[in-house]
């Protein structure tokens, strides 16, 4: 098999031209996220389609085209488009309803959206969970600053541009929800003391966007 991808816990190996296999690096069960996935497919979401869940794994669509990350970073996609598409995709998982709330991804960010030809599609959703939509957007936001504390200027304006277009279509981030997204990243196993050491200024970031009349 061919890895494809690897992220902080799973890895994603290609199996033929239309499936590929995510499997988890501690073997942990994937049949709720198949389930997530499958749920969110139902009402319209772009996701990808699974196929089956062998032990630790599950048997996904193969998807062709970059990550939107890729994208951002060889110039192919501008800033503001992309960050209103993640705006957009926000919006529309406002809409998805599960288990007594919204569905909520809790890790949309840019490296988690796969540009097909058929429009983006949203992948890894092991956070996933019923919550506030508001908990959704202040995580995506959360992420983005993470990323952007600590860069060279000229790449944090990027990131800034992203952020700035993301809460101007999904509304700006809501103060409760932004500290309970800290609490959940400050809690997340997969985060270094030094990541973790950034989060209150990643939060002070998230709360001075979106800009307005072109403020910094």
């Amino acid at each position: 098999m061919q890895l494809l991808a690897s992220g902080r816990d799973a890895d994603v190996w290609a199996l033929d031209a239309d499936r590929v296999l995510r499997l988890n690096r501690d073997g942990r069960d994937m049949s709720r996220e198949a389930s997530v996935i499958r749920h969110a497919a139902a009402h319209g979401f772009p996701v990808p389609k699974v196929f089956q869940t062998p032990p630790g794994g599950m048997v996904l669509e193969r998807l062709y085209g970059p990550t939107m990350l890729a994208a951002l970073l060889a110039g192919d996609l501008a800033p503001a488009p992309a960050g209103a598409m993640l705006g957009d995709l926000l919006v529309r998982l406002r809409a998805v309803p599960y288990a007594g709330g919204a569905l909520v991804h809790l890790d949309l960010h840019p490296d988690n959206v796969m540009l097909t030809d058929g429009g983006p599609v949203v992948i890894d959703w092991s956070n996933a969970t019923s919550g506030p939509s508001t908990l959704d957007a202040a995580m995506s936001a959360l992420i983005l600053a993470e990323v952007a504390v600590g860069l060279v200027e000229v790449r944090a304006e990027l990131v800034h541009d992203v952020l700035d277009a993301l809460l101007t279509v999904a509304g700006p981030a809501d103060p409760a929800a932004l500290d309970a997204a800290v609490g959940r990243r400050t809690a997340n196993r997969t985060l270094s003391p030094a990541e973790k050491a950034n989060l209150p200024a990643a939060a002070a970031l998230v709360r001075r966007f979106p800009r307005q009349d072109g403020q910094p």
